[in-house]
């Protein structure tokens, strides 16, 4: 069970096109009262999408749920107050607007926290794999993408260059 001062991810809706004005008001609001220790986090869920506008590619920024604001909050009538008397702001969402938290694998499909993936290699480096069917073999690494925990690593097999795809943890530094 988390603990009761945790904070957790809630999901506010907003008038439609007033994102923007909620999470901005939110945040001068927070700042202003000094509540950065409750309301910890707001976020607009977006992605960039190419559109094509008379025969030129535009690269745009599309909100993913309209009418929608996402918080990183601990609930304290002072927080639910603030959070719900915000214009422009509808409620929580949740029954009878009482806040219902967003779950970890919730959190983590949408993408709103960014859990960033350190290695102890990078490109260039020899390394060797320490799980999968490829155990045992070493190898040079090609490219690392931290974003989709995948490394190519080009091996020497049968006298050929052979690159192959693997996740983050299936190696590491070769002892020299």
């Amino acid at each position: 069970m988390a603990e009761k001062n945790e904070a957790k991810w809630y999901v506010v809706h907003t008038y439609s096109g007033y994102e923007n004005k909620v999470a901005s008001d939110l945040a001068t609001m927070v700042e202003s009262r000094g509540m950065q220790d409750l309301i910890q986090d707001i976020k607009i869920p977006t992605e960039k999408v190419t559109e094509i506008k008379d025969d030129k590619k535009v690269e745009v920024e599309r909100k993913i749920f309209p009418g929608y604001v996402l918080i990183k909050m601990i609930v304290t009538d002072d927080s639910w107050y603030v959070v719900r008397n915000i214009r422009g702001c509808t409620g929580f969402v949740g029954p009878a607007s009482k806040p219902v938290p967003l779950t970890e694998e919730e959190v983590a499909n949408l993408g709103v926290e960014k859990h960033s993936v350190e290695v102890g290699y990078s490109e260039g480096s020899t390394v060797k794999i320490i799980s999968g069917p490829l155990e045992g073999y070493g190898g040079v690494v090609k490219t690392v993408d931290t974003a989709n925990n995948s490394v190519c690593v080009v091996l020497s097999m049968f006298g050929r260059e052979t690159p192959v795809e693997l996740e983050l943890d299936q190696i590491s530094l070769a002892d020299d």
